[in-house]
């Protein structure tokens, strides 16, 4: 459902181009489960539900992939960037599943839903004037991308800009883009787009520079945009990373809201955690959860990459837990 380029950064510096959860993981690759030898315990047996949550992730596993405009340095003016910041102040977690879901589960066109939430909550109100001119905002092939690059366009538009919102590519062809001038403007996500940048000066696999607190992230994704031209706006509270998903009815069952209370009560053979192959080896994922939070789980189930094979599987009683993205719309309780 998502065509994005990012998700699970590697924990030891490893976003390989920034492309995320690509290529095969071994054991379950083709689909079948495979089976934890490590875990204890009776765990967790899979409860259907309809309504998803996000286990807390307190102990932050997950770096902070908060949303964050990132400008062409040579089009970046005060006013240009004060527009942005106005879609970045308004915008928390559970306001981007809202729009998510609008898109996605409620169909309504990305133009459609950024404009009703530029009027709801008042985002253009004391936007100043800049010098104006032509403006292309380019948004990524997935809804959240497409509702920020609208967003983004109502507010440069009342800053006095003629603005476009253009499709682009993946971060590999368009971060080039933004670099020459081509397009200006990009909604963006700060620790992927720092290690990404980080590992395209670098190569290899560079010691990560981002980090779970977001205030030390964008220090250091500031300084890897001045290198190559980019500028980076105030990000938003709202965050677009790994989260790992049980029902509503898994939750009370167990009597879990955290990953910490996750991997205490619900440790061994019955847990099922479910996502894409490459979880079995992304430090983000299941290793992360062995070594941050100390959960073993029974199985492992091969699905998809935050899509409709995970959420289904957590759904219909298949999987304990399943990796999906915080914003999902899947986690709007309306």
């Amino acid at each position: 459902m998502r065509a994005r380029t990012r998700l699970a950064i590697g924990a030891i510096g490893a976003v390989a181009g920034a492309a995320i959860l690509t290529g095969c993981g071994d054991a379950g690759s083709s689909g079948t489960d495979a089976p934890q030898q490590s875990a204890s315990g009776a765990g967790c047996a899979p409860v259907a539900g309809k309504q998803l949550i996000a286990l807390q992730d307190d102990k932050k596993l997950q770096n902070s992939d908060n949303v964050i405009p990132a400008v062409n340095s040579k089009a970046a003016n005060p006013q240009l960037i004060a527009a942005l910041d106005k879609v970045s102040a308004a915008l928390d977690t559970p306001k981007l599943i809202q729009l998510n879901k609008a898109v996605n589960e409620d169909r309504k066109t990305a133009k459609v839903a950024a404009e009703e939430f530029a009027s709801a909550n008042n985002i253009t109100a004391g936007i100043a004037k800049g010098p104006g001119g032509d403006i292309v905002v380019g948004a990524a092939n997935f809804a959240e991308s497409q509702i920020l690059g609208e967003l983004y366009r109502i507010t440069l538009t009342a800053a006095g800009y003629q603005v476009k919102v253009q499709q682009i590519g993946n971060r590999e062809l368009y971060e080039p883009a933004l670099v020459k001038g081509e397009i200006q403007v990009v909604p963006e996500y700060a620790a992927t787009m720092a290690e990404f940048l980080n590992t395209k000066e670098k190569g290899g696999t560079p010691p990560p520079v981002s980090s779970p607190d977001i205030n030390t992230t964008v220090t250091a994704l500031k300084a890897e945009g001045d290198k190559v031209g980019i500028t980076f706006g105030a990000p938003a509270a709202a965050q677009d990373q790994n989260a790992f998903a049980v029902t509503q009815a898994f939750a009370d069952k167990y009597g879990v809201r955290t990953l910490s209370e996750l991997a205490a009560k619900c440790s061994g053979s019955a847990t099922v955690l479910g996502g894409p192959p490459e979880c079995e080896q992304r430090p983000f994922c299941k290793p992360g959860l062995e070594k941050t939070y100390g959960l073993s789980v029974g199985k492992f189930s091969s699905l998809d990459q935050g899509g409709p094979l995970t959420k289904s599987g957590l759904r219909d009683g298949s999987i304990s837990v399943g990796l999906i993205f915080s914003s999902d719309g899947a986690f709007a309780t309306s």
